[in-house]
């Protein structure tokens, strides 16, 4: 008989699906030779790395400071201040990406919906007025419940 809290069926999974050569080539990665790589170079100077990966983003503030490291406590990008839409939705929509897809997205009985960023943009911003209509105002928190739908990244 199995304690109280643990869990004694798992499942494993051994099936690997491997893209195609074209996908591959095409990616930000082009194969396991390059991430491997990548990995190397994160591990040999992880702060140096991830300053590279942070000024890939566009920053309001800029940082002081990569990393602030007091054991047991660690601050990245002290001082620093962004704007988490703006990366992930808003510095897409003048370029090449505007559209393509943003989010893809399907229901369990197989409904599917694809939203590019230009659509995505859309939907935030109507949102967003909904919200202020209500009287959500800058700095105010709201918290709104739902399930996995494209509407809960909006």
């Amino acid at each position: 008989m199995a304690q109280q809290g643990t869990i004694t069926t798992l499942l494993k999974e051994g099936r690997v699906y491997k893209p195609s050569a074209a996908f591959a080539k095409a990616a930000h990665l082009g194969g396991r030779a390059a991430w491997d790589a990548l990995r190397r170079k994160a591990a040999k100077d992880p702060v140096g790395f991830w300053e590279a990966r942070a000024r890939e983003l566009r920053w309001e503030k800029p940082w002081r400071k990569a990393l602030d490291w007091k054991f047991p406590f660690a601050k990245w990008v002290v001082g620093g201040r962004i704007n988490a839409s703006v990366n992930c939705l808003d510095r897409h929509l003048d370029g090449p990406r505007a559209n393509k897809a943003a989010l893809i997205w399907e229901g369990e009985p197989g409904d599917q919906r694809t939203l590019t960023y230009r659509q995505l943009h859309r939907e935030v911003c109507v949102f967003a007025n909904a919200l202020k209509a209500f009287g959500v105002k800058a700095g105010d928190r709201v918290a709104i419940y739902m399930p996995m739908v494209p509407e809960a990244a909006v």
